[in-house]
């Protein structure tokens, strides 16, 4: 693949078991029948590549180092694909990231091995580099790696690049130069706990010149930048097939919004309309939605959005 990708994604990249279950979540002592189960690429920034290529986007990706389960998959899923994998780390003796994720729904359940490997002093992520970044008209960073997620929004800033992160405190290097931060009920709920959404977001857009959002489930969206007032917009109203990969698809809309130039409202709109495809498909990667998909889905929902 060319160099010239247009857009530059660092963060996670895993292996997810999915299992979409077919008469409700799991109780216990209880049987339950799995309806559909897939082993499919995954990671906040597994998901994003995917969902980019599919809307048109050139992508190289680089963070989570490859295992010997994972790369198999992901190198036969991506064959085909605009997305460089040339950046990635694949290690030789190590199964790899992986996780496991039960599926009803609106509800789901994810497992994984995250906890053990933050806590045991190794690094299995890559360091973003200046030349690998350089050439690129925008980035996703995801904020999980520490330094080198610092390091990534600093060669941006050098570069004059604009990036999209998620769920990065008001008070983090990463929100003050982002251009969109994508701030989820998840993220708010542990760290802002029992402020009201508007008040986060009051105290979010005054520490940065970007855009930043605070997303809400099924509630309204809302977004604004500094010495604003606070904008809503509703979601768009779809039957849920899953919700896993809903988040990591909005952001990979926020990114093809700065590619794009779209104006606030316009890339929120954008966003959300690309993230209610993705709940109301399962398996995301095989489904992600097209350029074609989210103009219908545009057009049907302008009344949702508020307009």
């Amino acid at each position: 693949m060319s160099q010239n990708a247009e857009a530059y994604l660092f963060g996670q990249i895993l292996g997810t078991h999915s299992f979409l279950l077919k008469d409700g979540f799991l109780k216990p002592d209880e049987y339950s029948e799995i309806e559909a189960k897939y082993f499919l690429p995954g990671g906040e920034t597994g998901t994003a590549a995917t969902v980019l290529d599919s809307l048109g986007v050139s992508v190289k990706m680089d963070g989570t180092w490859i295992g010997t389960e994972v790369a198999t998959m992901l190198k036969n899923f991506y064959a085909g694909k605009n997305v460089d994998l040339s950046l990635l780390h694949f290690m030789e003796d190590d199964p790899g990231v992986m996780d496991y994720v039960v599926i009803a729904g609106l509800v789901r359940s994810p497992m994984g091995r995250f906890q053990t490997l933050f806590s045991s002093g190794k690094k299995w992520w890559g360091t973003p580099e200046e030349k690998d970044i350089e050439g690129c008209k925008a980035v996703a960073i995801d904020p999980f790696f520490g330094e080198d997620s610092l390091r990534a929004a600093r060669i941006c800033q050098k570069l004059g690049i604009p990036y999209v992160t998620i769920d990065s405190r008001h008070d983090s290097e990463l929100h003050k130069n982002a251009a969109v931060n994508v701030v989820s009920k998840e993220c708010t709920s542990q760290h802002y706990a029992g402020m009201p959404a508007e008040e986060i977001l009051n105290l979010m857009k005054e520490n940065t010149d970007g855009l930043t959002i605070i997303t809400q489930g099924g509630g309204d969206m809302l977004y604004a930048r500094r010495g604003e007032e606070i904008h809503r917009m509703k979601p768009f109203s779809v039957e849920v097939k899953s919700t896993l990969g809903a988040g990591d698809t909005y952001k990979a809309g926020c990114v093809y919004g700065l590619l794009r130039d779209m104006k606030d409202e316009e890339l929120v709109r954008f966003a959300s309309a690309c993230s209610a495809i993705a709940i109301s498909r399962f398996p995301l990667p095989l489904k992600p939605p097209t350029l074609a998909d989210v103009q219908v889905m545009l057009n049907r929902g302008k009344n949702d959005s508020g307009k």
